[in-house]
């Protein structure tokens, strides 16, 4: 049986940290699914297509991952819908946890078949949010260190513009 895991989020930007998590996801799963979804709380910095394409472009060295959107699902209507049985979130601190173990545990109620796994992103990752990074992107600090190299690009690029 093949062994389906999602990984949702908004990464806007997708960050080395969102990239080690899926990573190592897919050293342990069969095939990764990374769902770019919307989250109604953010301002989005790229539209989903730009979304898709970098993250797609992040992401392809590896074959057993691949990249979707799902704008207006839950994410385990989702999982259910593409045969999903793991929900994959990383987990960068105590604030994370407390976070992610509420939504865990409430997808847990929604569909009791779907397991949820996090996986504590290294130390020298573990700093890294997407918000932080646009933060200091849109001040023209320097996040390459953060960033794949065309995600990097894209967010100099989509600053730039607006000077």
């Amino acid at each position: 049986m093949t062994k389906i895991a999602l990984f949702p989020g908004s990464f806007d930007p997708f960050t080395n940290g969102h990239l080690d998590t899926v990573e190592r996801a897919a050293k342990m799963f069969d095939r990764v699914i990374v769902a770019i979804m919307t989250n109604t709380s953010k301002q989005s910095l790229f539209t989903l297509e730009e979304k898709l394409t970098l993250t797609k472009r992040a992401l392809a060295h590896l074959d057993n991952v691949e990249v979707m959107e799902s704008s207006l699902d839950l994410t385990v209507n989702l999982a259910k819908k593409l045969g999903a049985t793991v929900l994959i979130r990383g987990i960068r601190n105590m604030t994370d946890y407390e976070y992610e173990k509420n939504i865990a545990h409430m997808n847990h109620d929604l569909a009791p078949e779907v397991e949820t796994v996090f996986l504590l992103s290294p130390p020298e990752l573990s700093r890294i949010s997407s918000s932080l990074i646009k933060e200091i992107a849109m001040f023209g600090g320097d996040v390459s260190a953060y960033l794949p190299t065309a995600i990097n690009e894209a967010v100099k690029n989509n600053y730039q513009k607006d000077k």
